[in-house]
């Protein structure tokens, strides 16, 4: 079978980002799929004289387009790059064969080369939903445009009626598809959430010197490992830090990444006193180097500002926690808190931080048994519910349906 992978974030190992679609696809050669890649990257090393450059690696062929991209794009920016993308990318995808094309959003236009290579090249397409565009962002107010938000949730509808499959990750994101389009419910009856990659996670027992980088021992420690965007709110990491600063000091936040709010994230932290204290902000790292620094953390952490249409995310930063058998905390409602409570995985801190709440939390981390309990269970359900092997059985049972 000939699999025809479309995604604007396509991620090796060795670089920073999310490694789910290299994950699947070298998942996929090893079951005798062969896997071409459609993508676009902004790293120098893949600049060419020509449009595309082709890189074989992992068994996978490659296809890059330079655009520059980051967070520090304004909403007009990005969405210039998104339509460069789509357009370049629409001209490539129709050039080469395939039995199947899997899509991968975001950004939701990610799903018109798809529809194109079936209309005219006759080829069947699986669209996955990795956040609920456009309903995300139109929540978050990045769209106003009554115009633009008809034409996103036409676009959102013409893309699943032509779809044989649409693979929500996570049961909100399904729900919201269902809700809303209720006659496409038997199209998205399969959700695949993000996965916990154990292999890469367990395989190592190095771990850093954390009283080396931040000049002391820490008696607890949280990780962030993530984007510094808009819709993180990471600042309610920092206001956090700054009520339990007074509480415990040995408790410390160590928050890893870049995006377009990092320098405000670090203006704050250092207005309010924490900077340095018991708050460090490191530079990205990439997906190999986050094991050793999950294993020589307390907990791991993923955050969304207070709109509810964020909480259906299946953020990496979950998954990844998981895979290093770590608890994991999280600031919002949702499936994912449902999770937690139900296999006792992490803690639920409410989006409003007051200094109650605070205390609450150093409680928690002061109980050992339970959050050695909780390692244990992280392992046990990243293991049992999302496990790459688990991923993979579940999308070659899709593509025997599609390529029959």
């Amino acid at each position: 079978m000939r699999l025809i992978y479309l995604h604007q974030y396509f991620k090796f190992p060795d670089e920073t980002g999310g490694t789910r679609s290299f994950d699947l696809a070298a998942s996929f050669v090893k079951k005798g799929i062969n896997v071409t890649v459609i993508t676009a990257t902004s790293d120098t090393k893949h600049k060419s004289n020509k449009r595309w450059k082709v890189v074989e690696r992992e068994g996978l062929k490659v296809n890059y387009i330079f655009l520059p991209y980051g967070n520090h794009l304004s909403y007009f920016q990005r969405s210039m790059v998104f339509v460069t993308f789509l357009w370049f990318s629409n001209f490539r995808l129709l050039k080469l064969k395939g039995d199947v094309v899997l899509a991968t959003s975001t950004p939701l236009t990610i799903g018109i080369p798809a529809l194109f290579k079936k209309w005219f090249g006759k080829t069947p397409f699986v669209f996955e939903v990795r956040d609920v565009w456009p309903e995300a962002v139109i929540a978050i107010g990045a769209i106003k445009n009554k115009f633009l938000k008809k034409l996103l949730y036409f676009l959102e509808k013409i893309i699943y009626k032509n779809a044989y499959a649409v693979v929500p990750l996570s049961t909100d994101m399904q729900e919201s598809i269902v809700t809303r389009y209720p006659h496409y419910a038997s199209k998205s009856s399969v959700v695949i959430e993000n996965i916990s990659e154990i292999s890469r996670f367990q395989k190592t027992e190095s771990e850093i010197d954390l009283e080396k980088i931040i000049g002391f021992k820490p008696r607890f420690s949280l990780l962030y490992a993530g984007t510094f965007g808009k819709v993180n709110g990471i600042d309610k990491v920092v206001e956090l830090a700054k009520k339990t600063l007074q509480i415990d000091d040995k408790l410390v936040y160590i928050l890893i990444g870049s995006g377009a709010e990092k320098d405000n994230v670090i203006q704050i932290a250092k207005d309010i006193g924490v900077y340095g204290k018991n708050v460090f902000i490191l530079e990205p790292i990439s997906k190999n180097e986050l094991p050793k620094w999950y294993n020589s953390i307390s907990i791991g952490s993923s955050f969304v500002i207070d709109i509810k249409e964020l909480w259906a995310n299946s953020a990496n930063k979950f998954f990844d926690t998981l895979a290093a058998g770590k608890p994991i905390l999280i600031n919002h409602e949702g499936w994912q808190a449902e999770i937690i409570r139900k296999y006792n995985i992490g803690y639920v801190l409410p989006l409003n931080i007051t200094t109650e709440e605070a205390r609450k939390f150093v409680d928690y981390t002061l109980q050992s048994n339970l959050i050695q309990e909780q390692q244990k269970n992280a392992i046990s359900i990243a293991k049992e519910k999302y496990s790459l092997v688990r991923a993979v059985e579940k999308y070659m049972q899709l593509f025997d349906k599609v390529v029959k």
